[in-house]
């Protein structure tokens, strides 16, 4: 292995768990969906009923679990979790789902079989990003995670409450790990909960720090062999599982009651 290369692969090579049945891997996957809503709530990416996570389900794979409608970020627990199928009709669970929720996600979730899970909400510094339609730029090691990997879905109408809308803009998500909404905010996906949620923040802290380094001046681009060697180091499916971990271990000490 070369020394510039970071083998993230064999360092976690045991560490991602494996399930003797279906049952166990819908719980590890709606534990982490609860904990990953947990998460966006003390990071305060809340903003009233906006804002949904999704995890496909191991089994009824055109099913996916989700936040229930005006449920807030900080109270979710994984028994509160609701399936939704492929036509927006809530299979399990006693709350309904999100519109706009079923609207974006049914439709990334169809044109994506490799998304196990995907994250959208309002949050700051993501949606203030958005206004100015651009890809971020690789400044920082952490950004290059997004280099060559984020598309710009420039467009807005209003709330996404149409299907249709939602196929437009898993055409523009392609098969990047995240978009940028355009006067919206950001929306990201992986191969598992962890890693669409880890994207997520991290997204939303490079857009805080483009949007700083360019309120203090011009910041200096990474020379694009280097933010495209860093993209492997820091943008892998298994480096953003990894770097999810420690934040899950966190949430889940601080707020077991997710666990319910």
């Amino acid at each position: 292995m070369a020394e510039t290369e970071l083998d993230i692969d064999a360092i976690v090579k045991d560490y991602k768990p494996k399930f003797d049945t279906v049952d166990e891997e819908r719980l590890h996957r709606k534990q982490r969906l609860a904990a990953g809503f947990r998460l966006f709530g003390k990071f305060g990416f809340d903003e009233g009923v906006a804002g949904h996570i999704t995890a496909r389900d191991p089994e009824l794979t055109d099913h996916f679990w989700v936040n229930p409608f005006g449920m807030s970020f900080h109270h979710i627990r994984v028994s509160d979790l609701i399936l939704v199928n492929d036509r927006g009709d809530v299979v399990e669970g006693n709350a309904s789902v999100n519109q706009a929720a079923f609207a974006i996600h049914s439709q990334v979730h169809a044109a994506r079989p490799d998304v196990m899970a995907a994250a959208h909400s309002h949050s700051i510094y993501g949606k203030s990003w958005s206004t100015l339609g651009r890809k971020l730029d690789p400044i920082t090691q952490d950004v290059c995670a997004f280099y060559d990997d984020h598309e710009v879905f420039d467009d807005f109408t209003g709330v996404v409450l149409d299907t249709e809308e939602g196929k437009r803009i898993a055409a523009a998500l392609g098969d990047s790990k995240a978009v940028i909404l355009r006067n919206h905010g950001l929306l990201t996906v992986g191969h598992s909960v962890d890693e669409a949620v880890w994207w997520f923040i991290t997204m939303e802290r490079s857009c805080q720090a483009q949007l700083l380094a360019e309120a203090a001046g011009t910041p200096v681009l990474i020379e694009p062999e280097n933010a495209k060697l860093t993209s492997t180091q820091v943008g892998s499916h298994i480096a953003g599982y990894f770097s999810f971990q420690p934040l899950y271990a966190r949430i889940t000490r601080e707020q077991p009651d997710l666990f319910d």
